[in-house]
């Protein structure tokens, strides 16, 4: 059972209850000197010592806040997490973090105590004894000594490095204005940034969104126009972001690092700690004040509390929404799904804040949003948020196909990872049109020559194996959403397409009730309804045959076990071209056929 769903999030108590209820069951995994929370034996790119040294760093990212925020649950454990820098950071105890290298995994670890040396100095630096303190100071100076990946992982050094000057150390400004810059070259405008790659993801906003925001807020006085762009940027992104989350909470599953989870919400955090809403119309948007920005904040706490997230001693689990290790990144150690307490900034904030003093609202987001710096067509319909992609793809992470390149991600049903591409089963391919040779391994988009957006959809370009090219067009339709293939092919292919994948069980039923979801197919069709949500894909040209699929388990990053409504296609040499709508609702329906406004669209691209 989920102790954590019962928990109600309304007040600074119940979220500061919280943090303290999932920090108390780590405190047993800590090492005998505490300098390691050892969380589980799978494997990440790191080695399990430095993983330890994650895990027990990561805690931190609620525990310095809740210290700054003076709530006593935090005195429970600082003096433990105390010991543990102590010990870590020694050179001649055992459980010492080590001497770093470049490119090195403790360098992101280290970025919450440059935040901590800034927000709690008298605790984080000033309490301990005067040879931790030179011992603290020398082991995060490692990281000015060495290289680092040309993205968001700059801001680690330049938080260590305002950490240094908020306690009177030796900074290494040089390095911090250079870092600066580079930082500021990944700017594309709307208040997005870039990551290393091309792609628009959560980073943007759990990262270099999060970290200079806490920048402004401790260097306005020495920085104060970078400072103030910060915060503009914030302010921009703010409302096109807070549209990427539905009525119920749930924020949209896409990109990478989705173990993070409710990370989702630490942008609103951060916004709140430096003081960031939107507090009149702007670029068609609706206001966000504070009561707004309360509740993007806590609706998608509360909706992640009631998710099976936990193992049995309440703590969290490297998956999505439940634990699942199939779609995670090779640097998802045990311990790295913590990341996800940099959403308790707002802790920092006393009772008396606004933040805190707001009635939680709800936040109108517009019901369409064509965000061209996100490559994203994002819509509003039936209680769920649905985005139409093109354009973003990353090319060093596992299954970045499957979390950039699908046709469209909803908020209702996340999105499938394949297993192997050798059957339609373990491939799982919703929201995906994936073809190959007669008895050979299917392929998908992955990567595209050219792409468009518009208000009503999207258009790419791309070659899923040699010899065959196609143009693809999505166009939005409320519910509904019409997708265009114009497939260009030196040789014979099959081809098969997938709606979104839906759960195949009623919330909470036994195992011996079996499945609760109605599933039909035809010709021309294939759907699949029930309590968990409805999707349908119908033909209207250029398929054989329908069929409802039961996926490999545990592809799905929502539910464990689902159906997908798919459509086959024989592809000749030469030019075919394949049109199909493709059906969504959150609820239970099974809509009798397609209805004429859609069909009307789907004519169009005959």
């Amino acid at each position: 059972m989920n102790k954590y769903a019962s928990n109600p999030l309304k007040t600074r108590k119940d979220v500061a209850r919280l943090a303290s209820d999932l920090i108390a069951p780590l405190v047993d995994c800590l090492s005998p000197c505490r300098a390691r929370l050892n969380l589980g034996d799978t494997g990440a790119v790191y080695p399990p010592a430095i993983a330890g040294m994650e895990g027990f760093s990561r805690v931190l990212w609620a525990l310095v806040p809740m210290l700054a925020g003076h709530c006593d649950e935090a005195e429970a454990y600082w003096p433990l997490w105390r010991e543990g820098i102590i010990h870590g950071t020694d050179p001649a105890h055992p459980e010492y973090w080590g001497d770093i290298g470049p490119f090195d995994q403790r360098m992101v670890e280290m970025a919450v105590m440059g935040m901590a040396l800034c927000m709690v100095p008298e605790r984080f630096y000033f309490e301990l004894p005067e040879p931790a303190r030179a011992n603290l100071y020398n082991w995060l100076n490692q990281i000015n000594r060495y290289d680092m990946p040309l993205n968001n992982w700059l801001f680690f050094r330049v938080l260590v490095n305002i950490g240094f000057m908020h306690v009177g150390l030796p900074a290494d400004e040089a390095r911090m204005a250079s870092d600066l810059d580079e930082l500021e070259s990944h700017y594309c405008g709307d208040g997005w940034y870039y990551d290393k790659l091309a792609q628009r993801d959560y980073y943007t906003l759990w990262a270099f969104h999060y970290y200079g925001m806490v920048y402004a807020k401790y260097m306005a006085d020495r920085d104060p126009e970078r400072s103030r762009r910060y915060l503009e940027r914030a302010r921009l992104i703010l409302p096109r972001f807070a549209a990427w989350f539905d009525d119920a909470g749930r924020g949209l599953p896409y990109g990478r690092s989705l173990t993070y989870r409710f990370a989702q919400g630490a942008f609103f955090s951060a916004c709140a700690l430096s003081g960031v809403t939107l507090d009149a119309p702007q670029d068609g948007f609706s206001p966000i004040g504070w009561g707004e920005l309360r509740g993007l904040l806590l609706r998608n706490l509360r909706w992640w509390m009631s998710r099976p997230i936990f193992d049995r001693d309440g703590i969290l689990t490297i998956g999505y929404g439940y634990p699942n290790l199939i779609f995670a990144e090779g640097y998802n150690a045990p311990g790295s799904p913590y990341w996800a307490m940099k959403v308790f900034a707002v802790l920092a904030l006393p009772e008396d804040h606004p933040f805190w003093q707001a009635e939680e609202a709800p936040c109108a987001s517009p019901a369409a949003l064509l965000d061209e710096q996100a490559r994203q067509l994002i819509t509003r319909a039936d209680g769920m948020v649905i985005s139409y992609t093109a354009g973003n793809h990353a090319f060093e992470h596992a299954h970045e196909d499957e979390k950039y390149e699908k046709f469209a991600y909803s908020t209702a049903f996340a999105f499938s990872v394949a297993k192997e591409a050798g059957t339609l089963r373990k491939g799982a391919f919703d929201s995906m049109l994936a073809l190959r040779r007669p008895g050979e391994l299917w392929h998908w988009r992955t990567g595209f020559d050219s792409f468009e957006l518009s208000e009503v959809g999207t258009r790419c370009v791309w070659q899923p194996l040699n010899g065959v090219k196609i143009d693809t067009r999505v166009i939005c339709c409320g519910s509904w959403h019409v997708r265009c293939h114009v497939i260009h092919s030196d040789h014979a292919l099959e081809a098969a397409e997938g709606a979104f994948a839906v759960a195949s069980e009623a919330p909470g039923a036994r195992p011996c009730d079996g499945v609760a979801t109605a599933r039909s197919e035809a010709a021309d069709r294939a759907l699949a309804h029930g309590p968990l949500g409805s999707t349908g894909i119908f033909a209207v040209a250029g398929y054989e045959r329908g069929e409802v699929i039961w996926p490999e388990p545990n592809t799905n990053l929502m539910v464990p076990r689902t159906l997908l409504p798919t459509l086959h296609a024989r592809i000749e040499s030469g030019e075919t071209r394949l049109v199909c709508a493709v059906f969504a609702a959150a609820g239970d329906e099974a809509p009798d056929d397609i209805p004429e406004e859609v069909l009307e669209i789907a004519k169009q691209c005959l």
